[in-house]
């Protein structure tokens, strides 16, 4: 039987374009699909912004559903549970991209992270804890390590914090010194109550070593020492700290008087505390003042009145009102009533009850958030 050679002429041709058909049907559908994923997450982000959370779940259930291969749609589910409170399911998602074995290592250190969040707002700390260490060196490490350190700070395991907070100031993750100082005064301070005090004291040492302008170990040391009876150590402390942090001697002034006291010492006491008034008046040093004031002499009201005209605060005000009045001398009232009136600035405005929004007059319209009559008549200190 001879062959028609005409036939196969004919049969290339058709097999070409029945080929290229094939192959453009299945390209209109990639495309389809890809187009289609795009259009679902973003009807899903539009909603989101909408704070429409229900309709913007559905949207992407059914974007999943048709494309279960949609990795960063089921990202933006995982994080739509966790956000509603609904953590059992984002769990559910973030484990489930783990066990896809064709998911690239990027996207599983993401899931794993993410699955990690997920148990820690479901209080599940221990699982958390797992997922977070197993994110080490991964892209993902600085913020696992930095959750792992307020697990530890949660679980007052202050020497794993210390190990956090180390690695993550060694790798350029910011300045950890004053959390690390505070670490170690927690641990001080729990060796303590315990008995331990050498190990207690060892551990304030620590602190000033982690981060030397942190007041709290001096804090911690004066008052520890005057409990010990040793005021001379307390007030060795205590200008320590008045060296390295003026501002925080205020939380130690009265105690500093107490030990002044016990060793005789006032009128050194007197002159600190002078000096560091005349520089920064506060209301803890005059307190502090007035205390040694009684022992010296009778000048508590004329000293009241001085401190109100550098500090015109309600408080000063009020301790000079319990001084008999003919003892404010010429400037007392003039200057307790500026004090007053300064402090009663603040509450004599119009808050709204809508947005919160504050005004010295009244408004029909918030200019907050432009509700109106939202304005009630009478001002903060009449509510």
């Amino acid at each position: 039987m001879d062959f028609d050679l005409s036939w196969l002429l004919l049969a290339l041709p058709a097999a070409f374009a029945l080929g290229w058909l094939a192959s453009r049907l299945d390209l209109r559908q990639v495309r389809r699909e890809h187009r289609d994923a795009p259009r679902a997450y973003f009807k899903g982000l539009s909603l989101l912004l909408n704070e429409q959370q229900d309709k913007a779940i559905d949207v992407f259930i059914e974007a999943i559903q048709n494309d279960p291969d949609t990795v960063d749609l089921h990202f933006a589910l995982g994080s739509l549970f966790r956000r509603r409170g609904e953590f059992q399911r984002a769990i559910r998602v973030h484990e489930h991209l783990l066990t896809r074995a064709d998911l690239p290592l990027e996207e599983r250190h993401r899931a794993r992270h993410a699955l990690a969040q997920d148990f820690l707002r479901a209080g599940l700390f221990d699982r958390a804890e797992d997922s977070f260490q197993q994110l080490e060196g991964t892209a993902f490490q600085t913020q696992a390590r930095l959750a792992l350190l307020s697990l530890r700070e949660r679980a007052r395991e202050w020497n794993r914090a210390i190990e956090v907070a180390s690695l993550l100031q060694a790798s350029d993750a910011g300045s950890f010194s004053t959390r690390i100082g505070h670490y170690h005064c927690e641990a001080a301070t729990e060796l303590r109550a315990a008995g331990d005090t050498t190990a207690a004291s060892a551990r304030l040492d620590a602190a000033r070593q982690a981060a030397s302008d942190l007041a709290r170990p001096w804090v911690l040391g004066g008052q520890w020492a005057l409990q010990d009876s040793l005021p001379e150590l307390a007030m060795q402390a205590w200008q320590s700290l008045l060296q390295r942090n003026p501002r925080a001697f205020d939380l130690v002034a009265a105690d500093y008087v107490a030990a002044a006291r016990q060793r005789g010492l006032e009128d050194e006491a007197h002159r600190l505390l002078q000096g560091q008034f005349e520089r920064a008046p506060t209301l803890a040093l005059l307190r502090a003042l007035l205390g040694l004031d009684a022992a010296q002499d009778e000048h508590a009201a004329q000293r009241l009145v001085q401190a109100l005209a550098a500090m015109p605060s309600l408080s000063a005000a009020a301790l000079l009102m319990r001084e008999p009045v003919e003892s404010w001398g010429p400037t007392g009232l003039e200057a307790a009533r500026n004090a007053v009136e300064r402090a009663a600035r603040p509450v004599q405005r119009y808050r709204c009850a809508a947005c919160g929004f504050e005004a010295q007059r009244y408004f029909w319209q918030c200019p907050g958030c432009l509700g109106w009559d939202t304005f009630p008549p009478q001002t903060i200190e009449e509510l």
